[in-house]
């Protein structure tokens, strides 16, 4: 009597199971081409970030730092800390965490920004995607693995597709936030001088919803690179493998090390794309006055 009925109990794992049988019964090649194809891009961004010598690499950090803050002292801390990287050891594995990084956000930009214009254009594409947003932002991110780990195997193709998956909502819901708090007068005003809906996006929306866009990348990027630790247990090399490594054989040292890593790594990623968002800094003109400078 006071047991849960059986009969109110909702199969959904069955359900689930079953579409994804059905997927990989008649869509396996597909995902096997976009597999072979998603591994040749991740190891061309590994290979092209390796061939950059180190130094290279880290003075062009510092100067980019350096040219988003305007404080030399700013840009030194961020090739600072990317050195260290290196001087831990883990620079190869940083490499192949970061192409995986990359690749995982460029995803989720040319995806999340044209579906977070839908939603500010359109009210039910808002109401249908929400949920959706939702869901995946609590979802445990375990469970992105096991579909990953079905549709592509062991390697960095699916931790890639999880990575995805768990970063993505932030930039579509901030692109939605950004574009919605265009102010109405200055639509009306561009709607005035004859623009239309496409020259309102890239004239005037678009610009004036920015810095909330750079904040959405921001943290879809550090999200995804949350996922690091996660993604090494379906196979995926680089910090998170060394930091999983570490674990298995209770190596407390090289686990902190590794670690470590990842922290410097994030916090370099962090300040440069939170530059990105707030733009230049102010700089001051012959007549005195200041302007900021866009970037």
């Amino acid at each position: 009597m006071l047991e849960y009925p059986e009969w109110l109990r909702i199969p959904l794992a069955e359900w689930v199971d079953a579409v994804m049988d059905w997927i990989l019964a008649n869509l396996g090649g597909v995902f096997d081409w976009i597999g072979d194809v998603g591994l040749q891009v991740l190891l061309a961004v590994e290979h092209a970030l390796l061939f950059v010598p180190w130094f290279v690499l880290v003075i062009a950090v510092g100067a980019l730092a350096w040219r988003l803050i305007g404080k030399w002292t700013f840009g030194l801390g961020m090739a600072v800390m990317l050195l260290l990287v290196g001087v831990f050891g883990y620079w190869v594995e940083a490499m192949t965490t970061l192409s995986v990084v990359i690749v995982s956000v460029a995803i989720a930009v040319g995806i999340g920004i044209p579906a977070g214009i839908l939603m500010a254009w359109s009210n039910p594409v808002k109401r249908v995607l929400t949920p959706i947003l939702d869901a995946m932002q609590t979802m445990p991110s375990f469970v992105y693995l096991i579909p990953a780990l079905m549709l592509f195997g062991l390697g960095r193709v699916p931790a890639t597709f999880a990575t995805l998956i768990y970063a993505i909502p932030p930039v579509i819901r901030l692109t939605d936030v950004g574009i919605r708090e265009v102010p109405g007068d200055t639509i009306e005003a561009a709607k005035a001088f004859g623009a239309n809906r496409w020259n309102l996006l890239f004239d005037v929306q678009l610009p004036l919803a920015r810095p909330s866009i750079m904040v959405g990348i921001n943290q879809t990027t550090m999200m995804a690179l949350a996922m690091v630790v996660i993604g090494s247990m379906i196979g995926n090399r680089g910090l998170g493998m060394e930091v999983l490594l570490a674990i298995n054989r209770v190596q407390i040292g090289k686990g902190f090390e590794a670690g470590l890593a990842i922290v410097f790594l994030a916090i370099v990623i962090d300040r440069i794309t939170n530059a990105f968002a707030k733009g230049r800094p102010a700089k001051v003109t012959d007549a005195g006055e200041k302007t900021t400078l866009k970037g």
